[in-house]
């Protein structure tokens, strides 16, 4: 038996309805056969979802018991759509409909308009951007074009969760949604939007769906007419499903229950868009008979690449996580995923392309690698990295960054700004060449603090930020330089970057790589910030940038790289860490107060560059013990008392963050104050430092750092354990009376 990955592309057709099944392990076969009433099959990573549910259809129409015509298949991408009308065709099951929800529905409303309303069916807008732009100015409100594209995005958000402009801030509040924009301000500019479609007398993408639901509720002959011509439904990755299209799938169905419906929920990683796996989770609670099968059988990924997928679905929690699917490898032992520390991110960049340049030098094609990332931003060190190594990549799911709009725009500002030098008003009072370009940038919407949200918006900063990094960057390895050497060296980059686009290592962002895999994958920039993203804040967004950590694990059949880097640039002081999705999976991590153990076996491989010793992290939860003490990066015994709290040499580089020891240090202030006694009483400097080094997750990491103990634990250690967190302290009572 065999669900293999590659398969040649022109396989011969089955020649009978009991050919289809051959081939198909027990799992698969158990849903080819189930042909009758509801079937849910929850299919992990890699286990041959496709496979099954086309060889149930075929084997269905090859056997007489399914008509092809009465056959609709309904999934998200044209792509998947594509895909499975193709394996249809091989396995001679012509005549069935593979479609999109959108491209089913609008072709149902073209059929049916005439009869249902009259007429021709209302113009199709194909870009509503120019419509919300003005929406927006008639309500008084001026959009960029990547806030146009983040308000766009926001109204289709409302429109597939079926909320109308009025609910919209109330629909926000609840779903602690991040809204681009103010929520009431988004509210006026959708109900503006909406009014100018009614006076002009065209549909958006979202009303094919509304326009489809409102015919088939109102009209029963319409409705019965639909039914009469599908009988047998079938949805792919039904855990991305919005309610609207939910509330679809219902009407099509009516009274009936002959529906298939195939998911993962532990793969949900587009709620943002309105997706949601609760059909999925609640597909047997509202078809108790239903037949669920669930393939486990890992035909993608080696046992070493299933093992750690495992282990990160193992520490999850939430709804979800209750119905994780445990995936067991059919593949042989491939080599353990590598975990490799950097200094920085440049390291981290140049160390991935080397390995890349030895696989491909080993034989694995360049096309069968890719480089994974959390954000578009991310991409231009690796770009720069690959094309200075020699070797072609193409991007996914991204314009090349230098090709991005906002870089091109702030490419002509700098270049405009250097040719004036001295006579541009803009660098009145900047020094030194950041300050130049941040003073250039923020004419095009740079700032010192990121905005909110995670849209276009956000990403048009972030590619701006960068630049301001580079320069920063550029400063640093050439002292005096001006902008327009700064110039010089983004027009010598952007040329340098030209690579072919075929055959490449891909670039892509993880949720752009949903549904792809690669015999090599290189999961990068895996920092807390980062993975999970900064604006995660919720136990939810938090759980589903886990998910997305699965999906970009579950994409490698072969070699997997995990990587991070300890700052930002060179010689830049070394306080991040690892993304916490990690601890208790990569070696010396167990002692974080995760499931020790839970990922088992791998590799660690510190980068070059990097100034830290294995020892770092492992060694700040570990218990009290006699004996002496050990500094945790360079292994001297230490004998200071100050030494021993933080569990290093003074002299020894330090990963604490800054940030939250400062956090720490106003906290202790204001108990202090509070309480009457000196700072030193709450908590020793070098207590502090102990806890923003090592930002311990549970109390029992937090009692072992010495200073705290039993007593300050449970003094103090609830509002610690929250600014480790991240959390907001909720206010003393009385606390604030004196404000003004």
């Amino acid at each position: 038996m065999t669900a293999a990955t590659h398969s040649t592309l022109f396989p011969q057709v089955p020649e009978s309805a009991d050919a289809v099944l051959d081939g198909l392990d027990p799992e698969q076969r158990e849903v080819a056969l189930a042909l009758a009433g509801p079937v849910c099959v929850l299919a992990g990573a890699g286990t041959g979802k496709t496979r099954a549910i086309t060889h149930r259809i075929a084997y269905g129409v090859r056997a007489g018991i399914l008509q092809p015509t009465t056959v609709l298949a309904v999934t998200f991408t044209n792509r998947a759509a594509g895909e499975m009308r193709g394996r249809l065709r091989q396995l001679g099951a012509t005549g069935v409909q593979a479609r999109t929800f959108h491209s089913a529905a609008l072709r149902q409303l073209q059929y049916f308009w005439p009869k249902a309303v009259g007429g021709a069916l209302p113009r199709l807008v194909e870009r509503k951007v120019q419509l919300v732009a003005e929406a927006a100015a008639r309500c008084g409100v001026r959009l960029d074009r990547n806030e146009l594209r983040d308000t766009t995005s926001e109204i289709e958000w409302a429109k597939v969760t079926q909320t109308v402009p009025a609910d919209y801030p109330a629909a926000v509040a609840k779903t602690q949604r991040d809204a681009p924009r103010d929520p009431a301000e988004l509210s006026q500019i959708y109900a503006m939007y909406e009014q100018l479609k009614r006076d002009r007398s065209v549909i958006d993408f979202e009303d094919v769906l509304l326009l489809t639901v409102g015919i088939l509720q109102d009209r029963h002959d319409i409705a019965e007419h639909v039914r009469t011509q599908y009988q047998h439904f079938v949805v792919d990755e039904y855990q991305d499903v919005s309610p609207l299209q939910q509330r679809l799938l219902d009407l099509w169905l009516g009274d009936r229950d002959n529906l298939c419906v195939v998911g993962d929920a532990s793969q949900t990683i587009y709620s943002f868009t309105g997706a949601t796996p609760d059909h999925l989770l609640n597909f047997r609670t509202r078809h108790p008979n239903a037949t669920v099968v669930k393939l486990v059988r890992d035909y993608r990924s080696t046992p070493q690449v299933v093992h750690l997928a495992n282990g990160l679905l193992s520490q999850a929690s939430g709804r979800a996580a209750e119905h994780r699917l445990e995936l067991v490898s059919q593949r042989e032992k491939g080599p353990e995923p590598s975990y490799t520390e950097y200094a920085d991110e440049p390291a981290e960049a140049e160390g991935t392309a080397r390995r890349i340049r030895d696989l491909i030098a080993a034989g694995v094609p360049a096309g069968e690698i890719a480089v994974l990332y959390r954000v578009n931003s991310q991409s231009e060190v690796y770009e720069q990295a690959l094309a200075d190594a020699g070797v072609p990549y193409q991007l996914r799911g991204a314009e090349r960054f230098f090709d991005r709009a906002e870089v091109r725009e702030a490419g002509v500002a700098l270049r405009g700004a250097a040719r004036a030098g001295g006579n541009d008003s803009l660098l009145d009072g900047a020094e030194g060449l950041p300050s130049e370009v941040r003073a250039v940038l923020s004419t095009k919407g740079w700032t010192s603090k990121p905005p909110n949200g995670s849209g276009a918006v956000r990403d048009r900063w972030e590619s701006l930020a960068a630049l301001v990094r580079l320069a920063e960057d550029f400063e640093q390895a050439k002292p005096g330089a001006t902008l327009s050497d700064l110039v010089a060296e983004l027009d010598e980059r952007a040329a340098a970057q030209h690579a072919p686009t075929v055959q490449g290592v891909t670039l892509a962002s993880l949720h752009s790589a949903k549904g792809l895999e690669w015999d090599a994958a290189f999961l990068v920039g895996l920092t807390e910030g980062m993975m999970p993203i900064a604006y995660a804040k919720t136990d939810e967004q938090v759980e589903e940038e886990r998910r997305l950590l699965y999906v970009g694990v579950t994409r490698a059949r072969f070699h997997l790289s995990l990587s991070w880097a300890l700052s930002r640039s060179p010689g830049g002081r070394g306080g991040r860490r690892p993304t916490r999705f990690l601890n208790g999976l990569r070696p010396g991590s167990a002692a974080f107060g995760t499931r020790g153990g839970a990922g088992g076996g791998g590799g660690i491989d510190r980068g070059s560059a990097t100034g830290t010793g294995s020892g770092g992290s492992g060694a700040a939860a570990r218990p009290r013990r006699r004996g002496p003490v050990l500094c945790r990066v360079c292994g001297k015994t230490l004998t200071e008392a100050g030494e021993m709290k933080l569990m290093r040499c003074e002299d020894c580089p330090s990963d604490m963050d800054e940030g939250l020891y400062e956090r720490l240090r106003q906290w202790r202030a204001d108990r202090a104050k509070e309480i009457g006694q000196p700072a030193y009483c709450v908590f020793t400097d070098k207590t502090l430092m102990a806890i923003a080094e090592r930002v311990p997750d549970t109390e029992g990491e937090l009692v072992v750092i010495a200073g705290v103990g039993n007593r300050k634990l449970t003094r103090f250690g609830a509002d610690v354990l929250d600014i480790c967190a991240g959390r907001t302290l909720e206010p003393e009572p009385g606390a604030g009376d004196d404000d003004v």
